[in-house]
């Protein structure tokens, strides 16, 4: 999967592992993430969490036959951090044909939570 040229090379996510079991990625806490009170912009963090999603789906199907996308995604903002590296683990909760439920935790340096997300990702044929 070439990921230049977009949202997730412009922020600077990392995949680290990709495994049944599920999905590890990093992110920069730096100038490309802040929001304008220099902590990390939740929209980044949720940016984060639906690509370990769409990673993990994009792992199940059938990749010559479809294609995985976001259906719903919730985040709840724990902690603030300002610099640094987060960390995403994604784990699944549900592979199924159509869908997939994905758990995302984020996390500093010293494992502590700085956001928990839930994504469902759509699995459809490719036309």
């Amino acid at each position: 999967m070439n990921t230049e040229n977009t949202l997730i090379s412009n922020l600077g996510i990392e995949i680290l592992e990709v495994t049944d079991n599920g999905v590890k990625a990093t992110m920069p806490v730096d100038e490309r993430t802040h929001q304008p009170f220099g902590i990390l912009h939740g929209g980044a963090s949720v940016a984060l969490a639906e690509t370990v999603a769409s990673i993990g789906a994009f792992h199940f199907i059938d990749q010559e036959t479809e294609i995985c996308v976001g259906l719903e995604i919730n985040a709840n903002h724990i902690r603030g951090k300002k610099s640094g590296v987060v960390t995403a683990y994604g784990t699944p909760s549900h592979v199924g044909k159509t869908t997939m439920v994905w758990e995302i935790k984020i996390v500093d340096e010293e494992d502590k939570l700085i956001c928990l997300s839930r994504c469902t990702m759509a699995v459809l044929k490719k036309k």
